[in-house]
């Protein structure tokens, strides 16, 4: 048991700290610094001390493992009757029996122990001594489990290890390493068969890299490769290694592969492609045009990272709202599961979970799976998952919330939810909606940074002019670098702070001279948190 393991170390690291509480404990416990380690030692114990035979300590074992304290209570004063006759005072024996109890709460057997340790200890030792290559064989080894894969996703940034997006050209089957840093596994991305992921790596070792999607598809149209793998490799970022960003190489997709499939009908039919006369330069004449567009803004392509992966990899929607997070949000999704400790029988040890079954809380993150339904009484309520960084919880908005709150009820907005938990059972939990507020109605400072008062002064008719634009409830505040001066603007210039302003300051100041922060927000109906 964890609480055993101080007095375990003091022991070995010194033995003067060791100490019994009877004579007859010694030869039992010696090998193991007087704490009781092994199932098996307190089966000697009640043998030794209290004179149970074989078949009856076995028994007391079982009992103590699967927790049946009615069992245990009897047959503590058969062992104190025991020690009694064998001369060890009835306090000590209460003492000794109260601490078999306590190891009871996590034991096992020696040779259980033993193999458990020398797997926490290889394991302990790769993390520390190898921890790129060690998770990326674990996340390797949840691939199908999108919630572990998420998680163990969170566990390598707390340790700084990067895990970048799927990539064609460097990318395995599973997650691998790749100068410091893990590729997510292409098999995980949805929609492609592990056989069609794997005539894409095998063509890949044996004709090197593939230059941009026309060699793609020519060299793989007639490998199971076809239109919808072609866009869901785009969507993960498994082609970001070609000289496009994705929103080109979504548009241009469906040219490519027909041209593909065209050549190939003509070859079929005894027609020589441009293709197949081996001219590279005649090859690199024909390739697809791309449209000049821009890029994708962040929000969609990590939509699309979503969609085809299940989890966000380059980002995650909120990421630039952890300030507001961390001053309104009382509970994350991870605090509602609940932790389960089990023993060598499978038998639960003891459960632990953060929150409780009505406690209040306020949850924020992005609202999925938005749905409607009207009940006898002819009123509405709703349904919808909230996601956060961690996973995502079932709301539920009965009628008499959903009202003031329904123009808040969007699909795909980030909000938060003020409410009440509530376990439909022992391990699944969901909010009960009181409230719900839309990111953009947290009250927010915006902080612009100019170098000195000079500065200031010369951008002041500008940027008045600029906050004449916009109006609605937040404040201003300024920072003369030089001066170390700050100050907040007056209540005549309260501003909308949105995209478009920030985008203007930045125009004005650069984009490192402006910066927004949050404030504690404070819901419009019922109590605030």
């Amino acid at each position: 048991p964890m609480d055993f393991i101080p007095k375990y170390l003091a022991g070995k690291n010194d033995p003067e700290h060791i100490s019994y509480e009877c004579e007859q404990l010694v030869p039992i416990l010696k090998p193991t610094y007087g704490c009781i380690v092994y199932q098996e030692q307190v089966m000697q114990i009640v043998r030794d001390l209290g004179g149970f035979s074989l078949g009856r300590s076995d028994n007391l074992r079982r009992a103590m493992s699967k927790k049946k304290v009615d069992v245990m209570q009897s047959e503590r004063t058969a062992f104190v009757e025991g020690c009694l006759k064998n001369g060890i005072d009835e306090k000590v024996a209460n003492t000794i029996y109260d601490s078999m109890i306590d190891f009871a709460k996590y034991a096992f057997n020696k040779s259980h122990a033993a193999a458990y340790a020398v797997v926490s200890m290889r394991t302990a030792f790769l993390k520390y001594y190898y921890p790129v290559e060690y998770m990326a064989a674990l996340l390797t080894s949840v691939m199908g489990e999108t919630t572990k894969v998420s998680d163990y996703i969170y566990e390598c940034r707390d340790m700084g290890v990067n895990v970048l997006p799927p990539d064609i050209n460097a990318g395995e089957s599973g997650f691998s390493v790749k100068d410091g840093n893990i590729i997510y596994g292409l098999s995980a991305i949805k929609g492609i068969g592990i056989n069609v992921i794997d005539r894409i790596v095998e063509e890949r070792e044996e004709s090197g890299p593939y230059k941009d999607m026309d060699d793609f598809a020519q060299r793989l149209y007639d490998k199971g490769v076809n239109k919808k793998i072609i866009e869901n490799l785009i969507k993960a970022g498994a082609f970001d290694s070609f000289a496009a960003n994705r929103n080109q190489m979504l548009i241009a997709f469906p040219v490519v592969f027909d041209n593909k499939a065209s050549e190939k009908k003509k070859t079929i039919a005894g027609q020589m492609s441009l293709f197949d006369m081996g001219d590279e330069e005649i090859k690199e004449s024909i390739k697809t045009p791309l449209p000049p567009v821009p890029e994708l803004d962040k929000e969609e392509l990590l939509s699309y990272e979503k969609e085809v992966l299940g989890i966000y990899v380059s980002g995650h929607p909120l990421e630039n709202y952890t300030d507001l997070l961390k001053k309104n949000v009382k509970n994350s999704t991870k605090d509602f599961i609940r932790e389960v400790v089990r023993d060598a029988e499978g038998n639960e040890i003891s459960s632990e979970c953060k929150v409780n079954d009505g406690d209040f809380t306020v949850i924020g993150g992005i609202l999925n799976d938005v749905k409607t339904k009207t009940t006898k009484n002819n009123t509405i309520m709703a349904f919808a998952d909230l996601e956060d960084l961690y996973g995502s919880i079932e709301v539920i908005i009965f009628p008499n919330s959903y009202m003031p709150n329904r123009e808040n009820l969007v699909e795909g907005e980030k909000v938060l939810i003020e409410g009440r938990i509530q376990f439909e059972d022992e391990d699944t939990a969901r909010v009960i909606a009181s409230n719900i507020m839309n990111f953009n109605q947290v009250p927010k400072k915006i902080w612009l940074r100019f170098k000195d008062n000079e500065h200031y002064n010369s951008l002041k008719t500008e940027m008045e002019d600029l906050l004449k634009t916009s109006d609605g409830n937040d404040r201003i505040v300024i920072y003369k670098e030089k001066e170390k001066e700050k100050f907040m603007l007056p209540v005549r210039y309260l501003v909308d702070v949105n995209k478009d302003l920030v985008e203007e300051f930045e125009a004005i100041l650069g984009e490192k001279n402006v910066a927004v922060t949050y404030e504690k927000a404070y819901f419009k109906h019922g109590r605030s948190r």
